[in-house]
């Protein structure tokens, strides 16, 4: 399966409007995430990007502390930096780093324009999602960087979507 079809089931070219995004983010919650899980669903995102030959670096982070880590073939340093950079934008804001991002292109502006943060250190592109806990809130974040923006972000969609399914 080549890149451009790494998640069949949504159409590349249509872009999530911000309701559709937040919806991601209110049905995709954890009654819990421990070491094991971050295990599992570091997994299951690298079986799934090795099935279609996606040259992805995948981590996941819970309360400033790395549980998961791995870079597929075709992964470079420069997935790593954009990974701190996605995963700082799900810290800072609680939210993915795709919709916030989306946030401010929805008021004519982009992040890089009115964050007024740093872009060494942010980035509000796709790819890097909340790990939001039932009655805690976020924890964490799981974070793909390879791909472009909005592919790393259904990535990880799906890859939640598959783990909550199976593991809740």
């Amino acid at each position: 399966m080549s890149t451009h079809e790494l998640t069949p089931k949504f159409t590349p070219e249509i872009t999530p409007s911000l309701e559709e995004l937040q919806a991601q983010e209110r049905r995709l919650v954890f009654r819990q995430f421990t070491h094991e899980d971050a295990w599992a669903l570091g997994s299951l995102l690298v079986e799934m990007a090795r099935e279609r030959e996606a040259p992805v670096a995948v981590d996941i982070h819970r309360s400033g502390q790395q549980l998961f880590h791995a870079a597929l073939a075709g992964a470079t340093p420069d997935n790593d930096a954009w990974i701190a950079r996605k995963r700082r934008v799900v810290e800072r804001y609680g939210a993915s780093s795709y919709l916030v991002g989306a946030r401010f292109r929805a008021r004519g502006t982009t992040f890089e324009e009115s964050s007024r943060l740093d872009q060494d250190t942010y980035a509000a592109h796709g790819g890097s999602f909340p790990i939001t806990v039932d009655g805690v809130g976020v924890v964490g974040a799981v974070t793909v960087s390879g791909l472009p923006q909005l592919e790393d972000h259904r990535f990880v969609v799906e890859a939640l979507e598959r783990f909550l399914e199976k593991y809740l």
